[in-house]
């Protein structure tokens, strides 16, 4: 009997199928000699630091740097039941062997393993190593299953970068909290990401536009411009000069021009397309197309290749034929398939690129939640663009003089429209998508050295430069994936920021912890830094914030999982860096500043006549040696069922009492007005009702 352990139980499902494991039991399947089963996600995860001392319960700047002698993994506490089962399972004595069925990646690798080593379980095991969830791929799969010791080095990479996080994010967190006087979340990979985005926004607000000016020269069938001029009156003089002169060509170049087909879909070029044309987040692109995967209908989503092997090569013809009879596209007739352009066996690691599965022949598309066919669309559209003829156009270059002046223009003329073809009938679809400009055709007349031609119109066009553009998910995925590098070419090793697997996670960590804002401008989402992110990359050292020195921690990872490093040297370098900064950091001179953003005084404080300040969860004194505040749940509002406001708050601290509309009675179940008193013993906040009679106020 084997025991197999997929990540999900719809995966377990679909693998139960496959091999006849139909009897249902509470946590598993079992049939045919197999028992399947699941994990649910993280089963068993690192103990926080005070399971290794009681002491690190509190955060003191004394305890650290906290280095763990012996690693110590807990159960989470939502899944103990299916622990206990996976267990017991394990200690079976008809399970000779397991196989692991989770994800075919790092985190994959590190669930499984976990689980096993927790549960104390030293039966041997294989792996399933699948890139979809096809029944012919898991068919296969389970008559070609691999060792498990072609996967340890995965493991330790996984394993290392686990705990490198969480010594990071254990002991960085705690340094800069207890230093700074408030909790300041820093991670590994999160950090860095917030300093790209921080540093781009301080670019923003130190750009001074600069006004430039541009002649255009409008002739019979075009027009020629000149380069940017600096001074208005130099610029109006050139114009000036133009007018109703004849200017002539002095060069007309003619070259054929050809643009190959994108490269198939990787996780992240994936999620950068979604947030540019449907407005995804990385987050809900990964969801959807995990789904997809789960469904049978695309292949394994966290890859980090944009090819597929040679053995699928005698496959494509067909499935682009369904798929472009599923998706037909408008004006275009059929897709020549180029197979040799989407295949190479050596840029394949461990998952080929991201493609529709043939089971999309039989799928129920109209049945699919809107998201996610959206998805499947995307892809299936982007096999069909890579597999297509290349765009070729002819570029006509042209440059003129005019009065002493120098204008050009460039116009194409379409010979190929090949895969852009496809591109483009799929934009016109879609709303608020903008078209390719740079693919519209402007065809020039045919121009010759030498010609001489009038010039109809002349004018001055003014324009100012632009300021570098707020990050949106799009870019700044970009921007992980080459860890801020500029003009990397698209062949070469990337040493990013995370995985194609973790930058959607650690995006949306960044949203929920407050950090950064996603708002809307336009047609897109920018993401922008809050206050505190500012103020937390300002006092942050350049160990902690480099994008660079964080993707290099990145490939040493990557090192580890090709068995090319030893997984003790990356965590030495881990741990004499925590040591170094732990010992050396200064606080930054004037930082209780920085971590005070502007807030609305509402008032003074009654006890030490400082500023009261509202702020999330009440109103509170600004002065931190004092005490004063007025809680916004407090109990005593709350049988009342009102909650105070800023307008009441004012008046409290101004007047003493405040005339409060719609108090509830418990008493009588109905609603009343009343003058609240504030009363404040020293220590004590108290408040007490003054029914205003006059008024007609009462019980």
């Amino acid at each position: 009997m084997k025991l197999v352990l997929a990540e999900k139980p719809s995966v377990a499902q679909s693998i139960a199928k496959v091999l006849d494991a139909t009897k249902r039991e509470d946590g598993y399947l079992e049939g045919n000699g197999y028992v399947v089963s699941w994990c649910v996600g993280h089963l068993v995860e690192l103990s926080q630091p005070e399971a290794y001392d009681e002491k690190y319960s509190k955060w003191t700047y004394a305890d650290l740097p906290i280095f763990p002698e012996q690693w110590k993994y807990q159960v989470s506490v939502n899944t103990r039941k299916q622990f206990g089962i996976l267990k017991k399972l394990m200690a079976r004595k008809d399970v000779e062997s397991l196989v692991c069925a989770t994800d075919a990646g790092r985190e994959g690798e590190l669930i499984f393993r976990l689980v096993y080593h927790q549960a104390g379980c030293r039966k041997p095991f294989e792996r399933l190593w699948i890139s979809s969830m096809e029944d012919s791929a898991i068919r296969a799969g389970f008559e070609q299953l691999k060792s498990s010791v072609e996967y340890d080095a995965l493991y330790e990479a996984a394993l290392c970068r686990e705990r490198a996080d969480w010594l990071v994010g254990i002991n960085a967190t705690r340094l800069f909290s207890t230093l700074y006087g408030q909790t300041l979340n820093v991670g590994r990979v999160m950090t860095p990401t917030l300093a790209m985005v921080v540093m781009r926004e301080a670019a923003i607000s130190a750009f001074r536009p600069e006004p430039f000016y541009t002649v255009e020269l409008a002739l019979q069938d075009f027009t020629v411009s000149s380069e940017r001029i600096k001074v208005k009156a130099q610029a109006e003089e050139v114009c000036r000069n133009c007018v109703g002169a004849v200017l002539t060509v002095t060069k007309a170049d003619n070259k054929e021009k050809s643009e190959k087909p994108p490269a198939l879909y990787d996780l992240t070029s994936l999620q950068r397309d979604a947030n540019r044309v449907l407005g995804f987040t990385a987050q809900q692109t990964l969801d959807y197309t995990q789904s997809l995967y789960e469904k049978k209908l695309v292949t394994y989503p966290r890859t980090d290749s944009r090819y597929l092997t040679s053995d699928m090569e005698n496959m494509l013809p067909e499935l682009v034929q369904s798929l472009f009879n599923i998706f037909p596209v408008k004006d275009v007739k059929n897709v020549p398939v180029h197979a040799a352009q989407v295949i190479n066996d050596k840029k394949v690691t461990d998952h080929h690129a991201v493609i529709p599965t043939r089971n999309i022949r039989e799928a129920d598309l109209s049945a699919l939640p809107v998201g996610e066919r959206a998805i499947l669309e995307l892809v299936a559209l982007r096999l069909l663009c890579a597999v297509a003829p290349s765009y070729i156009y002819d570029e006509t270059s042209v440059t003129v003089e005019c009065a002493g002046a120098e204008f050009t223009t460039k116009g194409r003329t379409v010979k190929q429209s090949g895969w852009r073809a496809l591109d483009t009938a799929y934009r016109a679809s879609m709303k608020n998508v903008e078209t390719d400009k740079e693919a519209e055709d402007k065809a020039l007349p045919e121009l010759t050295e030498g010609q001489e031609l009038p010039v109809t119109g002349a004018a001055v066009k003014e324009g100012k430069t632009t300021p570098p553009k707020h990050f949106s998910e799009d870019t700044l995925l970009a921007a992980m994936e080459t860890a801020g590098a500029k003009d990397m070419p698209e062949d070469a090793e990337r040493k990013g920021l995370g995985t194609p697997a973790t930058r959607a996670g650690i995006l949306e960590k960044l949203v929920s912890t407050g950090f950064l804002e996603r708002k809307k401008s336009k047609k897109t989402v920018q993401l922008l830094p809050s206050h505190d992110a500012i103020s937390l990359i300002t006092v942050l050292p350049e160990q902690l914030q480099s994008p660079l020195l964080t993707a290099e921690w990145e490939y040493r990872l990557g090192e580890i999982e090709r068995g090319e490093l030893a997984p003790e040297d990356f965590m030495a370098e881990i741990t004499a860096m925590l040591k170094e900064l732990v010992g050396t950091y200064q606080v930054i001179k004037g930082s209780e500043y920085l971590f005070t953003p502007p807030r609305e005084v509402v008032g003074k404080c009654p006890r030490c006549g400082g500023e009261i300040a509202e702020m999330q969860k009440g109103f509170f004194c600004q002065d931190k040696s004092c005490k004063f505040a007025i809680w916004k749940n407090n109990n005593w509002w709350a049988a009342k069922r009102k909650q105070p406001t800023k307008a009441i708050v004012a008046a409290l601290l101004k007047d003493g009492r405040a005339h409060v509309t719609g108090l509830y009675s418990e008493k009588s179940g109905k609603t009343y007005d009343a003058t609240v008193v504030l009363e404040d013993t020293g220590q004590y906040v108290n408040f007490k009702l003054d029914f205003d009679r006059q008024k007609g106020g009462g019980k």
